[in-house]
């Protein structure tokens, strides 16, 4: 299955290159882009980044003071932005009361004590945890989505039934625990299904569709 997965992996990164995630200034801005790109385009999460940069509320201190309006007003092309604002509110809460603050305190814990506290964080799910904990804490974990699931049921590595735990436990399973390569391995992923392996996907100009059992299946 390694072996597979490598191929995989090659293929994808024949085919986009390196994606370089996660671009941004700071720690703490990775965290708010994180926070806010819950269905929503990436696009749309930089204008608000903007906004807030601008603002001059970039930092986990001048966001924690800053009014819930003011950060409202100035997330709102990520759509649901009341709902966001509670959630960066609520991350920062967590950071200010168990941290001081202190993002480089955080991420000393050890991996599993940090993704509990984490996940017990209000509107914080596993996928955006995780991101936080690979790309920012730099921690060898896999981030998994709904593209994860799409990709690897069609080539039948995996059912489609899955649970997020059972996804991610496949690749901590099958490849070393290599931050990097978890970096660039869900970013290809991404790439790919939002680009060509979609709810109608584009088989003819996939590169993976020599290993695709669904792509397969087509040409039948």
């Amino acid at each position: 299955m390694r072996q597979k997965l490598e191929t995989i992996y090659n293929s994808l990164f024949s085919y986009f290159g390196p994606r370089n995630w996660w671009q941004a200034k700071t720690p703490f801005e990775m965290i708010v882009g994180a926070i806010l790109t819950q269905a929503v385009s990436w696009g749309n999460v930089q204008k608000a980044i903007k906004n807030l940069e601008e603002a001059d509320l970039l930092t986990p201190e001048k966001l924690f003071q800053a009014e819930e309006e003011r950060i409202e007003e100035l997330i709102k092309p990520t759509r649901y932005f009341r709902m966001k604002t509670k959630k960066l509110k609520a991350f920062l809460n967590y950071l200010f009361t168990t941290h001081q603050g202190d993002l480089t305190q955080m991420f000393n814990l050890p991996l599993l004590e940090l993704r509990e506290q984490l996940l017990s964080v209000y509107g914080i799910g596993r996928e955006t945890v995780d991101s936080i904990l690979l790309y920012v804490g730099n921690f060898p974990i896999f981030v998994v989505d709904e593209y994860t699931r799409r990709i690897f049921s069609r080539l039948g590595l995996l059912p489609e039934k899955i649970s997020y735990e059972q996804m991610q436990e496949f690749f901590h399973t099958n490849l070393p625990p290599d931050t990097r390569l978890f970096n660039e391995f869900h970013a290809q992923i991404d790439a790919l299904g939002n680009q060509i392996c979609r709810p109608n996907p584009d088989c003819m100009h996939c590169p993976l569709a020599q290993l695709c059992e669904k792509a397969q299946g087509s040409k039948i």
